[in-house]
């Protein structure tokens, strides 16, 4: 009798254990996504703020290119557009994690609002609420992005917690965008030899 208890104990364990990981795999990578409204904490992402030495329409064409336009097999990687209007898309982004061998999908909406602003709004990823700008700013050198927003998890301090492990990667790859933002603009800024 006692055999079969620890068989039934390892069994239940080994399925118990399976079914934590399955849901923390899910969790982290958006495939299901966590919104009980229940103990919501919000907490600021960004400012981050870069400056381009390029023109304010320059900056927005570079950031709005591959959701309005055509988007560049380069990105295939990163993004794909799922629905696309003229000022309005729902897109999927593409992050990796745990070192490339997970990819955490979010799907957001993306407004754009020429030439001075884009917002994104997270429908589906690895929290239940996420708002973001990307606001662009005339400067007499060129353009500064600013960008700001704020991310909003469940559960109290438990969600509180993983808020603030999400919001670091978060604002990494957005350092990461931002910074090949500035790449191309002022590349494209740059004058022809």
């Amino acid at each position: 009798m006692s055999a079969a208890r620890g068989l039934r104990a390892v069994a239940w364990t080994a399925g118990a254990g399976g079914a934590l990981t399955a849901a923390w795999l899910g969790l982290v990578t958006g495939a299901v996504p966590l919104d009980v409204g229940v103990g919501r904490r919000m907490r600021p992402l960004g400012p981050q703020t870069v400056d381009i030495a390029a023109l304010r329409e320059t900056v927005f064409d570079v950031v709005a290119h591959p959701y309005l336009g055509r988007t560049p097999r380069a990105m295939g990687e990163k993004l794909k557009v799922l629905e696309r209007g003229s000022d309005l898309v729902l897109a999927e982004h593409y992050t990796p994690i745990a070192g490339g061998r997970l990819r955490a999908v979010t799907v957001e909406t993306v407004r754009f609002t020429r030439p001075e602003r884009i917002d994104f709004r997270l429908v589906r990823g690895p929290v239940p609420h996420v708002t973001e700008s990307f606001v662009l700013e005339e400067t007499g050198a060129g353009t500064r992005l600013v960008y700001l927003g704020e991310l909003g998890t469940d559960l109290w301090r438990l969600g509180q917690w993983w808020g603030e492990a999400v919001a670091a990667r978060w604002e990494a790859t957005v350092a990461t965008s931002l910074a090949s933002v500035k790449s191309e603009a002022e590349r494209r800024a740059a004058p022809r030899r």
